[in-house]
């Protein structure tokens, strides 16, 4: 059997695939986020070991060493530490790693030239020049940035509500909706607040829990979650409009695939603002990324 094993680690989870040799999926294993820059690197290594481990376990294949001949890991954070971690992995084929925007712009454009717009745990654009180089823009990371992920989104709408919750400006169902999601009770003010989010232990997952808070706010016509969504959504479109005009030059925009990945960019508020400024072409992907860590898969010989 020529089986490959496929893994998309990031902020959230870790998801791992065994394929055989036509792409059927034969085995399948979850873990939590492997990011480093998150998780800690000990704490990294371990999950994707210890996820490897269950999904040979749960794949039944007996000398896996004589019958996988690629493995392939596609990561969040830190390059560097990913590509030695693979050189670590014996028994497991030729081991690869690479980033973890590739998957997403596989389903975005089929292997051909063009690029996407990602937007979940963190958010990137990711790109296939016409040459055939890819090429990385943004997914910086919660502290420098990542515009229309779920933690920037809740960190603007906490921004937004605080000022409200000084009486600075006019109050919206924002304010009352980020005091709530702290459990703080309705008396709770904006200092109160500010340091409930600024002492939690797990400040990225509390802060990014309120993205579907704004999402279904701006669903219920709130103009303020609206503006919120769209202005930190905005700015990575903007950021993909650069990278369009200068991987493209003289080409039409609207020519060049151009996929959006992510609930808070597909949402249809949100898509449709985005239509709206640009000339691209933006075409929804509604398959997770371990689809195209399997059609990737397809790909190694």
């Amino acid at each position: 059997m020529n089986c490959k094993i496929g893994i998309d680690g990031g902020g959230t989870k870790t998801e791992c695939i065994l394929v055989d040799a036509t792409g059927a999926i034969l085995a399948r294993h979850v873990a939590p986020g492997c990011n480093p820059n998150v998780a800690g690197q000990d704490e990294a290594r371990a999950i994707v070991s210890t996820a490897i481990t269950a999904l040979l376990a749960e794949s039944k294949i007996e000398n896996p060493s004589s019958k996988i001949s690629h493995t392939c890991l596609f990561m969040a954070g830190l390059p560097a530490f990913w590509q030695e971690f693979a050189a670590t992995l014996t028994g497991l084929g030729r081991v690869t790693s690479a980033l973890d925007s590739l998957p997403t712009l596989e389903l975005a454009t089929g292997g051909a030239p063009g690029l996407v717009i990602h937007a979940g745990t963190g958010s990137f654009v990711a790109a296939r020049s016409p040459d055939g180089a890819i090429h990385y823009a943004g997914g910086t990371g919660w502290r420098f940035g990542d515009p229309g992920s779920g933690y920037e989104l809740g960190r603007r709408a906490i921004a937004r509500a605080l000022l409200e919750l000084q009486g600075w400006l006019p109050p919206s169902r924002l304010g009352p909706a980020v005091r709530d999601h702290t459990q703080l009770g309705a008396s709770a003010d904006a200092r109160a607040v500010t340091r409930y989010y600024y002492s939690h232990a797990e400040p990225n997952r509390i802060i990014a829990a309120l993205a579907p808070v704004v999402l279904r706010l701006a669903d219920e016509g709130d103009a303020v979650a609206r503006e919120v969504a769209i202005e930190s959504a905005g700015e990575l479109l903007a950021l993909a409009n650069h990278v369009a005009e200068k991987l493209f030059p003289g080409h039409d925009p609207a020519t060049i695939p151009a996929g959006l990945s992510g609930a808070l960019l597909n949402h249809p508020i949100v898509a449709a603002a985005l239509a709206a400024r640009t000339r691209l072409t933006l075409q929804p992907i509604t398959a997770a990324p371990i689809e195209g860590v399997r059609r990737l898969l397809l790909r190694e010989t």
